[in-house]
């Protein structure tokens, strides 16, 4: 599955890519001491690694800096053009970072490119001296969703609050129900979103260990229903910001990631590809793909 993922993201790269017909942004001046002053306010990334205009907006997640290096918006995931949300995230980014100058922050160990290319980074705007979090102004538009990994345990709430007030409000791409988080207890809904990222929300039956995953069960049928595995060696992410996995049996939960499908034992025919039945399932890494939902 995430060799298709790959598949796809270096697909829509590519074509997209193609489509940049050489816009040049009337860049500001940047002024470093500002931007280091402001480092201590900023939630979201580390030590700044690049400055400059930006030549062109590839999509909703991706730009080309001026000496024609293209960066990748860490810790959001936006709808793929050329869907409607698609287009609307392109125009909000183009809005965001057209004739001003960006400030890159490192959101990854290293300074090496991923394996497209990309630099991945948080991205700021300076315009009349005035700063803005890229990443924040999308999600708080509704023109991304948070993605798997947010980076700190302060910018992950700082993101997950602005993406809540979009939701709420039903902006940008909240305004369409095949956003809306899907119900845990109705499988083939999740099914549908198979090999896309998507939120998940309801209530924790079970969670169990097996060997080296954990299993968070939204259901009794472990072949059919819903659930969210995690590594044991990826327990202490979650751990080390209070999140105790094992305790989350009885709690309402809101899960974000990228759906995916094992093979189990039978059920409804609708969910049986080539005699075998698929369970929904999400992997989750970094603490900020589960949320407590308790509330909501």
């Amino acid at each position: 599955m995430k060799g298709w993922r790959a598949g796809v993201l270096a697909a829509s790269l590519a074509a997209e890519f193609a489509l940049i017909s050489g816009y040049v942004g009337a860049a500001a001046q940047e002024q470093p001491a500002a931007v280091e002053a402001a480092a201590a306010s900023t939630p979201c990334g580390g030590d700044v690694i690049a400055r400059s205009g930006v030549k062109a907006v590839v999509d909703g997640r991706n730009i080309v800096l001026d000496d024609g290096r293209l960066v990748h918006l860490a810790a959001i995931e936006v709808p793929l053009l050329p869907a409607p949300e698609g287009t609307a995230a392109k125009a909000a980014l183009a809005a965001l970072v057209n004739g001003a100058q960006v400030v890159l922050r490192q959101a990854q160990p290293g300074l090496e490119p991923d394996r497209y290319g990309r630099i991945v980074a948080y991205v700021e705007t300076w315009r009349g001296g005035a700063q803005r979090s890229v990443q924040a102004e999308m999600l708080a538009a509704g023109s991304a969703r948070v993605g798997e990994d947010a980076g700190s345990q302060a910018c992950a709430a700082e993101l997950l609050r602005r993406e809540a007030t979009a939701r709420q409000a039903k902006l940008g791409l909240w305004a369409s129900p095949y956003y809306d988080p899907i119900q845990a207890d109705d499988p083939s809904s999740i099914l549908a979103q198979r090999d896309r990222f998507a939120l998940v929300q309801g209530q924790v039956v079970s969670v169990h260990e097996s060997g080296a995953t954990l299993y968070v069960n939204f259901g009794r049928r472990w072949s059919e229903d819903f659930a969210v595995t995690i590594g044991k060696r990826n327990e202490r992410n979650f751990a080390a910001i209070g999140v105790d996995l094992k305790g989350l049996a009885g709690r309402r939960v809101r899960v974000r990631g990228w759906i995916e499908a094992r093979t189990g034992g039978s059920g409804l025919q609708d969910r049986v590809e080539g005699g075998r039945w698929h369970a929904p399932w999400i992997e989750a890494v970094h603490p900020v793909q589960i949320e407590l939902a308790d509330h909501d």
